[in-house]
């Protein structure tokens, strides 16, 4: 360990007199102040040109594709340009340039090493990859990359019964990283990929692309350790410590996932489904790992757990088929004709675009009310995704149109009141006042 301090310091003075021979120098900062110059001359001539054209080349449709990685490095290029010529005049005057030579490979550098990193969707992880590109760049061009890949080798730590460098672990991060970014991508890949396979159904297709993402994490992961120089045998009493906060802390999030992949695999559900469940009817939109992700006509998306699916009632409208029968309940007055009536309920029906002409509509007399005699209209519909009680809606309007137009009554509630009149009851009340009179 001291001699690991020892040699740290030895690096860091080195760092230090670097620092003061090659940056703090009289000619090093004039030149760092002709950069500085240069950078601020570069900025303006950019915004002067963009505010003196603003439409410049974006009416060229190449550029308009390009611009949103190019617009960010117009200064950028610029000011490497500058940088050069001044470079070129100084080395014919036998000026020393070693703070325009640093300048312009690390402005460079980041130049490409953005082109390279607009590739990556993600905002974020493209920040990181650019930055540490970057660096390890920077510290190449400035001579530090290899003592500092020395120092790091030689700063080891005992793990179990072997030992891991510094050098290794951050090697190893590296390879996981890169490795489950490329797992991420092969299984984006295969996904699409058997998105077009006309033969899998869409349980299949998820359930296949999910197996390929765990398999190929755990790769990756297996694989980044092993490259470190870790026994992979020490994880053994680590994996019996997950085992256990499994069993504990972790068992709701498990049961979820194993709910989820007996969905998968039973194939009760999958996405395209309508569905009801827990009062909420919806189409499924995506079956993740913990939850099942179901859309509502109106718009809002409900997470339902997984566990929820595989032990409470699902109603699954289009498990078998697509077809769906929905029953209308009305009643008419006892003066009105049932037989019209019946045949202006399907004409009604078979007016809805919906409604499937195979099977037909049909109307059944359920039964004899208190004040109406009950029907029921029983139709058929192949796309309950775009909703059921909307169909019943536009039906029921065409019923009422057209029992008014042709004289079919709707009943109102009947109610027979029956008056009894006490005549013994009412002479005891009328004599004793005629006594009196």
């Amino acid at each position: 360990m001291n001699e690991l301090i020892a040699k740290a310091e030895t690096w860091l003075a080195a760092v230090v007199v670097w620092i003061d021979v090659t940056l703090l120098s009289y000619q090093s900062l004039v030149q760092l102040g002709i950069i500085l110059l240069l950078w601020g001359i570069s900025w303006g001539i950019v915004r002067l040109v963009r505010f003196m054209f603003p439409v410049g080349l974006g009416r060229y449709e190449i550029y308009r594709r390009l611009q949103p990685q190019l617009s960010p490095l117009y200064d950028l290029l610029l000011w490497a340009v500058m940088i050069g010529l001044v470079k070129a005049v100084a080395d014919q005057k036998e000026i020393p340039t070693t703070a325009f030579n640093i300048a312009e490979s690390l402005i460079w550098a980041w130049i490409v090493i953005r082109l390279a990193t607009s590739l990556i969707d993600n905002r974020e992880i493209a920040r990181l990859v650019r930055a540490f590109a970057w660096g390890v760049a920077a510290l190449n061009i400035v001579g530090w990359l290899t003592p500092l890949i020395e120092f790091l080798d030689q700063m080891t730590f005992s793990l179990g019964q072997g030992e891991v460098s510094a050098l290794g672990i951050l090697t190893g991060v590296l390879t996981l990283i890169f490795l489950v970014w490329l797992a991420l991508i092969s299984t984006n890949f295969l996904e699409s990929w058997l998105g077009k396979v006309q033969g899998v159904n869409p349980s299949a297709r998820v359930l296949l692309s999910k197996i390929a993402r765990i398999v190929l994490i755990a790769a990756a992961f297996l694989f980044a350790v092993s490259s470190v120089g870790i026994d992979l045998t020490v994880f053994a009493v680590f994996g019996g410590a997950i085992g256990v906060g499994l069993g504990f802390g972790l068992q709701k999030v498990v049961s979820n996932f194993v709910s989820g992949v007996i969905l998968l695999m039973d194939r009760s559900i999958k996405p395209g489904d309508v569905v009801e469940v827990s009062g909420t009817y919806g189409r499924i939109n995506k079956l993740a790992g913990r939850y099942t992700s179901v859309i509502s006509r109106d718009g809002r998306e409900h997470l339902i757990p997984n566990e929820d699916m595989v032990t409470q009632t699902v109603v699954n409208w289009t498990f078998s088929h697509r077809m769906v029968r929905r029953h209308l309940q009305v009643g008419i007055s006892y003066k009105s004709d049932v037989d019209l009536a019946m045949k202006l309920m399907v004409e009604a029906a078979e007016e809805v675009p919906r409604v499937l002409d195979d099977p037909a509509p049909r109307v059944q007399l359920r039964g004899f009310g208190d004040s109406s005699i009950d029907l029921e209209l029983r139709m058929w519909i192949r796309d309950a995704k775009n909703g059921v009680s909307n169909v019943a809606s536009d039906v029921n309007y065409l019923i009422w149109k057209k029992f008014n137009e042709h004289g079919v009554e709707f009943p109102y509630p009947q109610r027979d009141i029956h008056i009894v009149s006490d005549e013994k009851k009412a002479e005891t009340l009328v004599a004793p006042s005629a006594e009196k009179s």
